[in-house]
C-alpha cells in the first residue's frame, strides 16, 4: 500500500481524533489560541500536509489567505467540503508536502502539523518549505515524538531548523482532547 492509499483510506475517519477534526469547541478554541496570535494579519499561509483542512479552515475564518496541500485526494476532498460548509475559500491542492508546487517567496507563513517526522528526508523538505517564505516569514511546525517511538524530538527538530527557533511544549490536554504522555511541541522560526 502506498502512502497516498493509506491516507485515502483514513480520510473518512481522520476527523474522529479531537485534534484532527476540531469538532469539540474547547479543542478548536485551544488551537485558535495557539496559532492565531502567531500569524500576521491577512497573511498568506501554506498549510502543508493539511489533512482534512481543519487548521486551514480555522486560519481562513480568521481572514487569512490559505493554501492547503495534502498527498491524499480523499483528504483534500474532505478539506474542500469542510471549507465550503464553513463558508470560506481555501485553495486545496493534492501533492507532496516534501515538494510543494508553489513559487518561491510566495507565503508569509508555512505551517505543517505532524508532517515533517513522516517525510523520508526532513532536512530537504525544510529547505523547500523555507524557500516558500517571503523575507521575515514564519515557519510554524507542530511535531512530536509519539509514544510509539516515531516522530522527532524537539531537539532534533530544532537542529533540522538550524537552531534558529522557539520551541514551546504542547502539554495542554485541551489541544488534544485528552491527556497525553508523549512529547508534542510547537516550533516557530522567523526567516
Amino acid at each position: 500500500m502506498t502512502t497516498r492509499e493509506f491516507w485515502d483510506q483514513h480520510a473518512a475517519t481522520f476527523d474522529d481524533e479531537p485534534d484532527h477534526g476540531l469538532r469539540d469547541p474547547r479543542v478548536r478554541r485551544a488551537w485558535a489560541d495557539l496559532l492565531l496570535p502567531l500569524v500576521p494579519p491577512a497573511a498568506s499561509v501554506a498549510d502543508l500536509g493539511c489533512g482534512t483542512g481543519s487548521l486551514s479552515v480555522l486560519l481562513a475564518e480568521a481572514g487569512h489567505e490559505v493554501h492547503g496541500l495534502d498527498l491524499s485526494e480523499e483528504m483534500a476532498q474532505a478539506a474542500r467540503s469542510k471549507a465550503a460548509a464553513a463558508g470560506v475559500i481555501v485553495g486545496f491542492t493534492t501533492g507532496d508536502a516534501a515538494h510543494p508546487p508553489y513559487p518561491k517567496a510566495s507565503f508569509d507563513v508555512v505551517l505543517a502539523r505532524h508532517v515533517l517526522w513522516a517525510l523520508p528526508d526532513p532536512a530537504a523538505a525544510l529547505e523547500q518549505w523555507v524557500s516558500l517564505l517571503r523575507p521575515g516569514g514564519l515557519l510554524v511546525l507542530v511535531e512530536g515524538r509519539w509514544s510509539t517511538g516515531a516522530g522527532l524530538t524537539a531537539a532534533e527538530a530544532r537542529e533540522l531548523v538550524n537552531g534558529d527557533a522557539v520551541v514551546t511544549p504542547l502539554t495542554d490536554e485541551a489541544l488534544w482532547g485528552r491527556e497525553i504522555d508523549d512529547e508534542r511541541y510547537l516550533l516557530v522560526s522567523r526567516r
